[in-house]
C-alpha cells in the first residue's frame, strides 16, 4: 500500500503545472479547500498567492528558486522515474475526493497518461477539472448528476461491461473497449446511474456538474 504523504477527512485540490483557465483554482478550492502541488504545479499556487501544503514529484519541473520558496517541511519527493507527477501525488493523498487542476488542454500525452492514472488509481477518487468538461473514473456504482440533454460520454480504457440508467442509449449488454466499441456523445434523459462489473470506464460529464459530481464522492 502507497504511504500517504496526505491524509485526511476533506477534499483536496490537486493542481498540476499544465494548463489552468481562469477560475479554475479558485473553483476547485470552493469545493476542495485544501490544496497540494503535483510538482511544477507549486509554481502556478505560488503565482496565486497559494501556499500548497504539499508539494510531491519527482522535481524535475520545480526550479530551485521556486523550492526556495517553500517551507522544507512541505516538500516530498520521489524520485523514482516510471511514474507521471499526477501519479506520484494522486497515490500518495487519502482523501474522499481530489480535484485535479492543471492537467487537461495542454499535452496530449499528459492528459492520456493522467486518464491511465484514474484507472491505476481507482482507490484514490478523482476528478478532472477541463475548460468544457470533467472526468473521472466509475467507481462499481455511481449516480451521475445530470440533467436533461447533458452529453454523457463514456470511455473505456480496458474492456469493461456494464449497466445504466438514464442514457438515451443504455450499455446494458454491450462491451466497450479502446479498440472497440466506445461510449462517446451519449445523452442523459435526467439522473444517470452506472452499475460497472469492474474498472476502466471514464465518465465525461458537462463542467456544470463539478460541484453536484464532487458531492456524490464526498456527501458532507
Amino acid at each position: 500500500m502507497e504511504r500517504a504523504i496526505v491524509d485526511t477527512s476533506e477534499p483536496v485540490t490537486l493542481i498540476g503545472g499544465g494548463e489552468i483557465g481562469p477560475g479554475d483554482l479558485e473553483l476547485a478550492l470552493t469545493l476542495a479547500p485544501r490544496l497540494v502541488a503535483a510538482d511544477g504545479g507549486a509554481l502556478a499556487a505560488l503565482s496565486a498567492g497559494l501556499v500548497p501544503e504539499a508539494v510531491i514529484g519527482d522535481f524535475d519541473s520545480l526550479p530551485g528558486a521556486v523550492r526556495g520558496r517553500l517551507p522544507e517541511d512541505r516538500l516530498h519527493p520521489i524520485r523514482e522515474q516510471d511514474s507521471t507527477d499526477f501519479d506520484k501525488a494522486l497515490r500518495s493523498i487519502r482523501a474522499p475526493v481530489v480535484l485535479g487542476v492543471g492537467f487537461m488542454g495542454a499535452r496530449i500525452d499528459h492528459q492520456l497518461a493522467a486518464f491511465n492514472a484514474l484507472v491505476r488509481r481507482a482507490d484514490r477518487p478523482c476528478v478532472l477539472l477541463g475548460v468544457r468538461e470533467v472526468v473521472c473514473h466509475l467507481p462499481r456504482r455511481l449516480s451521475l448528476p445530470c440533467e436533461p440533454g447533458d452529453v454523457v460520454s463514456l470511455f473505456p480504457l480496458r474492456p469493461v461491461t456494464g449497466r445504466s440508467t438514464g442514457l438515451e442509449w443504455p450499455i446494458d449488454g454491450l462491451t466497450l473497449a479502446p479498440d472497440g466499441r466506445v461510449g462517446t456523445s451519449n445523452r442523459a434523459l435526467g439522473p444517470v446511474t452506472l452499475d460497472m462489473d469492474g474498472p476502466g470506464l471514464l465518465a465525461i460529464l458537462p463542467r456544470a456538474r463539478l460541484a453536484a459530481l464532487t458531492r456524490r464522492f464526498h456527501p458532507g
